[in-house]
């Protein structure tokens, strides 16, 4: 026999594979093709993949969590839990299956089911980092204070400066209303990120200054994000409500308006320019913003605006009809019978004013300006 005639050709050794070793490549195959197609974002063509899959192998897990995660970046939620749930009942512990059912329900804002698969993810892999914050991000989300940031401070001691669990616990201190702290752990971000600081983060720590009133440090931030993007609208209205608490109605104006420039149908903005308006006396103009806001859906605001307009231009009967109708549906806004009860002072109408502030107090709310004000005029100085 020849040499050519003993030559192997080199396809003989998948001639000499069985039929289970070649569906088996097949498999591998299309596996890794549709998780290829699902990362470029290609999701019908993964899907048919997974699908050719499933032919093969009815039960193939790869097939089952591919599947699960096309749904998903599809936003078809409910159709990717059921492909989880069916990997979940033939291989109880995979981790990727748990990893997308937890998205899913996170997803629905079903949080305290997301723990739960979480936390049975974390029994195989317990400093899963990733895994971590994301449960912490859920108990904030269910308000559970403690559970939240002891995990967050897990994260920590996994790794030090962890940029998720920082921003996390600045969000839960915010969230509870602990400003300083929430600040202590954002400017860890900046420090940590001072070349490329993320927007938000800014945002945020000028909300928690807005909050503390010390709106100078507030008006800081607020600049640096516009820096980044000059039509923010979180940081623009950041900055004109600072502005305001500072008592520059000019600058939040113009901080309203270039607010208005871009969304001239936001009804809050349009209160909020009409009460810098009649806070520099401007009430013709005051008048003109909130009727906007009332053209395009009622706000309380503007008609609280409204009313103070009258009561500004000495028109007290048509202010008392407008609070009195504000009373009816807000009957815990002190702000409201202090109005009123000012409207008949000027009317000469002591007994009213003080039958209004009564009616307040009556109802077992507590207000400091309400009391100062009948002491006031029980007093005889008003």
């Amino acid at each position: 026999m020849s040499e050519e005639e003993m030559e192997i050709p080199q396809d003989t050794e998948k001639e000499a594979a069985g039929p289970e070793q070649l569906l088996s490549e097949k498999v591998a195959q299309l596996s890794k093709e549709g998780y290829h197609l699902l990362k470029e974002e290609q999701l019908q063509e993964a899907e048919e993949c997974f699908f050719k899959i499933l032919e093969i192998e009815d039960d193939n897990n790869y097939a089952l969590v591919g599947l699960g995660d096309t749904a998903r970046k599809e936003g078809k939620l409910n159709k990717a839990i059921k492909y989880y749930q069916r990997c979940l009942e033939l291989y109880k512990s995979n981790n990727y299956a748990l990893f997308g059912l937890a998205d899913c329900y996170k997803a629905m804002n079903q949080y305290n089911k997301a723990i739960k698969i979480w936390e049975e993810y974390l029994l195989q892999d317990e400093n899963n980092i990733t895994v971590l914050t994301r449960v912490a991000d859920a108990y904030r989300k269910v308000r559970s204070f403690k559970k939240s940031k002891d995990i967050y401070l897990k994260v920590l001691e996994l790794e030090e400066n962890n940029a998720y669990a920082l921003i996390g616990l600045g969000h839960l201190h915010y969230d509870f209303k602990e400003f300083r702290e929430a600040l202590f752990y954002w400017e860890k971000i900046v420090e940590l990120n001072r070349d490329h600081v993320d927007i938000r983060v800014l945002t945020s720590i000028g909300n928690c200054h807005r909050k503390l009133k010390t709106y100078e440090e507030g008006l800081k931030f607020f600049h640096m994000a516009l820096e980044l993007d000059p039509d923010n609208f979180y940081a623009l209205f950041g900055l004109a409500d600072c502005y305001r608490g500072l008592n520059k109605n000019e600058d939040s104006l113009e901080c309203w308006h270039r607010i208005l420039k871009n969304d001239p149908d936001n009804k809050v903005i349009l209160t909020r320019a009409g009460d810098a308006y009649r806070e520099i006396g401007d009430l013709d103009n005051a008048e003109m913003y909130y009727t906007k806001a009332l053209n395009i859906e009622f706000d309380s605001f503007a008609v609280i605006g409204l009313a103070l307009l009258n009561k500004a231009r000495g028109n007290y009967h048509e202010a008392i009809d407008s609070l009195s109708s504000l009373i009816l549906n807000d009957p815990r806004n002190h702000r409201l019978y202090s109005e009123m009860a000012e409207c008949y002072l000027a009317l000469g109408e002591k007994n009213k004013a003080v039958d209004i502030l009564n009616e307040f107090q009556k109802k077992g709310m507590h207000s400091m300006y309400v009391t100062r004000l009948l002491e006031k005029i029980k007093s005889g100085r008003s």
